[in-house]
């Protein structure tokens, strides 16, 4: 087996009347994110960061943000896929580290379920992914709420 490290980052702008999925999970708002797909900046960030490790390029390489076919797709979804790529491929996930950056909503009482579902997508274990969040102290575009963005970090064992 060989380590492989993987890191992936998702930014989408606020945009009022649709629906802010994070981690798969719907948080109340009246805003969500503007995407292709459901925007899950979470997700796109883990997909990204696992497709990297194994050198399978990109999320918007596999699902083309242009295609009808992925119009506001799961992202859960797109991450199932994206975790049969890489046991295709021979690797196993060994662990995911995702940061959200937002001034909202409040992540904590959301992050158990949001690890179950990242767990469920790839097959894992839950207390292999962890999902923690900050802000960014009201600066730039992220801290005038704006957008959200998300970084992950995963590690994958490959054969």
């Amino acid at each position: 087996m060989s380590v492989r490290v993987g890191m992936g980052y998702d930014v989408h702008r606020v945009k009022a009347g649709r629906p802010l999925i994070l981690g798969g999970v719907h948080f109340e708002s009246d805003w969500g994110l503007e995407g292709h797909s459901d925007a899950d900046v979470v997700l796109h960030a883990i997909a990204d960061a696992l497709l990297g490790s194994v050198g399978l390029g990109d999320l918007g390489e596999h699902f083309p943000p242009g295609d009808p076919k992925w119009k506001d797709a799961s992202s859960l979804n797109l991450l199932t896929r994206v975790g049969r790529m890489l046991t295709d491929k021979g690797a196993r996930v060994t662990n995911i580290d995702v940061m959200v950056i937002a001034e909202a909503p409040k992540l904590a009482p959301h992050r158990s379920t949001m690890c179950a579902n990242i767990a469920a997508a790839l097959g894992i274990e839950a207390d292999r992914v962890s999902v923690k969040a900050t802000t960014n102290e009201t600066l730039g575009a992220i801290g005038r709420r704006e957008g959200l963005a998300a970084m992950a970090v995963v590690l994958v064992d490959k054969a």
